[in-house]
Order: C-alpha cells, then structure tokens, then sequence
C-alpha cells in the first residue's frame, strides 16, 4: 500500500534535515520548512520562548524583562546593556524569522501577569503614543506586529481577585491602543481546547501538530475532548489571604508534534509549605493529564516551591530547561530531582539559560553535569517529530553562534 501523502513528504523533509548537519562555532541554521524550532532566549531577566511551528506560523510564549539592577543575587544581562531585554528578545525573533515563516508574530502567550514574563513599567520609557509604557511584551510589539494575544484573564481581569498592579494596567493599555489602531485580537487562554493556538499556513500538512491547553487559573483538562475541572474551591469560601496565587494560576500548555512532546506551564507551583491543603498544589492534576514529554521548560524557574517529585515523576522528561534569573534558581533540591534517577529513572540532560555565581558555588558539586549553563537553548525538531536535537547559542552576542550540539535523541 502507498503510503499517504503527508507520509512520504514527511520522510524527504526528513532525509533533508539530517543532511543538513549543524556545525559547532557558525551561526544557527536557519529553520526548514517541516522542522519545529523552540527557541528559548536568553536574557538574564525572564522568561521568554520563541516557537517555529512546522509551516512557518510563529509564536511567542511570555517575555520578561525585569530591571537590570546591579546585585550578586540575579543573573548578568545578556548579550550586555544598554539594550533592554525586550529589545533583545524583538532582535533574537528578528534575526530568526525568515522568508518562509510568518513576517510576525501569529501569537503572544503571557502565562501570567509577573515581570518576569510580561515586563516591568514603573520606570520604562513611554512608547511613541504615549499611551503606555514600553517593556517586554509591550516593547517587543514596538518592532514586531503580533496578530493574536492570549492571556490567562481576558477580558475583565478579575480572577482571582481585580488585577490592579501598574504592570497590568500599563499592559490593559497597550491592548486597547493595539486593538483599536494596529487590529490586535485578544483572547482568554481556555484550557482544554486544541483550536486556540493553530497552523496558519499549511495546517493540513502535518496532521500530527497540536497545542493543547492545559490549564489556567485552577481549571484543568481532563484529558477527555474538551472537558476541564475547577481544581481550586470556590472563592467565596476562601479568605483573602487564602486566594490562589498569581503563579498559581499559571497557564500551561502541550505541543505535540508525531511522537514528540513539550511541555511548558510559566510559573506554575506545587505546595510551599507542609501543612497547606491539597488544592494549592496544581502542579499534581496537571501532571496527571499530560503524562510522558520528551522536553519540559522547568515550572517557576526551578524554584523551591515547584516540581515535585510527583509531577517529575509522571513527566519524566528526557530534556529539561532552566529559565534563570536568580541566585535562588534552580532549588538545590529540584536540581538533585532532575539530574539522578530518584524521581524517575532513565537518562536526562538538563540545560540552563542563565547561572549566577552565587548559586553557582552553592551548586557547585552538581553543576559540572549541566549540559549547559548559559546560553540561547534551541530545541529543534525534525520534520515529522520523530527525532530532536538541542543547540546551545552564544548569549553574549549577536553572533547567534552555536556553543555545543547535543542528539539527536529519539522522541517517545
């Protein structure tokens, strides 16, 4: 029997990315048609991943830039200063983006409303409108047209309670500037559906992509069609005090791509203390649904509060990424969980963004095992999903050069 069509194009795209092999000190080669590329940019002050998708749509999962403030306690700016981090992120996509891909931005995911994602607005400059400040998010669309934003609270930005910090306010303005003059759609993340974040170009193609919604804001897909359920109690029968947490709403998502499978939730948690009742702890149900990934961008930075034994347990990645930006990432305890089979067992590589040196020292027994620690991390899939490789770029300038190669690995 002949194989489908989408089959036998797979397999040539296929044939085509193995020959063209990657070489250690030239700059990255630019995305083919079929490949998914996962970008994840380096800046020393938040989170901030670029997706290829298979057909040339592009995406944009969050994009922080806290302040540059001089202090042992958070990772030195990358490439340097005086650019800003939303200037780098708009370069490195810049730079990426090619005559096959989307001339801008598809989509934009915020996955919460923290500076480290979103971008910090007290002291930014204001944009050329003058009607709101100008940092991560709203600054990378200063240079990038962004045809689609998701967030976790659109429209009203009440949950859990009224988001009234300057970051949201400064962002809510950005979006009613872009809506009403640059035609900027927003919508709520609503987790369980797979139509939210979608081929543009050629979906019929590769019949095998998807990005499935997760959870947001405590609601959780049950793995079932479209179905969710509320993990967090009602709000009324919470105190104040009690309310979930602005990392606890999180958003997370699933993209798969044939057998391979990537996992990223922003700043998502576990439980912080002993003693706090079980609906604090969203990393769990989430676990439970999205099973087995191949690569999982490491929940809240690899702080102490997160990645449970559990939830690595169920995830069990082969490649693991730290998004780093201070001396409390990653948790010597989430370190020792990924790098030795207690939680799971198996291989594992684990790559980092970013690494201070006070966290250097107190890691210093472990950190000879990172396969890196600073650098952009590319993940870059083959057409079809069935095999990966992660490419490590210089940070410090705007060569874009590759450091280190590693794979390719067998997606699962």
């Amino acid at each position: 029997m002949p194989l489908p069509r989408y089959c036998f194009t797979s397999l040539l795209l296929a044939v085509a990315y193995t020959a063209a092999a990657q070489t250690v000190g030239a700059p990255l080669a630019p995305w083919a048609p079929g490949q998914l590329d996962i970008h994840h940019i380096s800046t020393g002050r938040g989170n901030a991943t670029f997706l290829i998708l298979p057909d040339g749509t592009t995406a944009l999962v969050d994009a922080g830039a806290l302040p540059s403030d001089p202090t042992p306690r958070r990772a030195t700016p990358r490439p340097i200063e005086p650019h800003t981090a939303g200037e780098w992120v708009a370069l490195y996509i810049r730079h990426m983006l090619s005559k096959e891909t989307s001339p801008e931005l598809d989509y934009a995911l915020l996955t919460h409303f923290h500076d480290d994602h979103i971008g910090y607005t007290p002291s930014a400059p204001l944009a050329p409108n003058r009607g709101y400040r100008i940092s991560g998010i709203t600054e990378v669309a200063e240079t990038i047209p962004i045809r689609t934003i998701l967030d976790r609270a659109w429209p009203d930005y009440r949950y859990p309670e009224p988001l009234t910090e300057e970051r949201v306010t400064n962002y809510r303005a950005f979006l009613a500037w872009q809506m009403r003059n640059r035609g900027l759609r927003v919508e709520r993340f609503q987790p369980g559906r797979n139509d939210q974040i979608v081929l543009r170009r050629d979906a019929r193609r590769y019949p095998t992509f998807e990005v499935r919604n997760i959870a947001a804001n405590g609601e959780v897909w049950t793995g079932v069609g479209a179905v969710t359920r509320q993990h967090f109690p009602h709000l009324e029968d919470l105190k104040k005090s009690d309310l979930p947490s602005e990392n606890m709403c999180s958003t997370a998502l699933r993209l798969s791509y044939g057998k391979f499978d990537y996992f990223t939730a922003g700043d998502m948690t576990s439980v912080k203390d002993d003693g706090e009742p079980p609906w604090r702890d969203i990393e769990r149900p989430v676990a439970m649904v999205v099973g087995p990934v191949d690569v999982y961008l490491l929940n809240h930075h690899g702080h102490y509060d997160s990645n449970s034994a559990y939830f690595l347990s169920m995830l069990r990645p082969r490649v693991s990424i730290i998004p780093i930006w201070s001396a409390a990432q990653p948790d010597r305890h989430i370190l020792r969980r990924l790098l030795f089979p207690f939680a799971y067992p198996g291989e594992r590589d684990v790559f980092s963004t970013a690494m201070t040196d006070a966290n250097a020292a107190v890691l210093a027994d472990w950190i000879g095992q990172l396969k890196a620690r600073e650098g952009h991390i590319v993940v870059r899939v083959a057409p079809g999903g069935a095999t990966y490789q992660v490419l490590v770029l210089d940070n410090r300038t705007e060569s874009f050069r590759v450091l280190s190669v590693h794979g390719p690995y067998e997606s699962r």
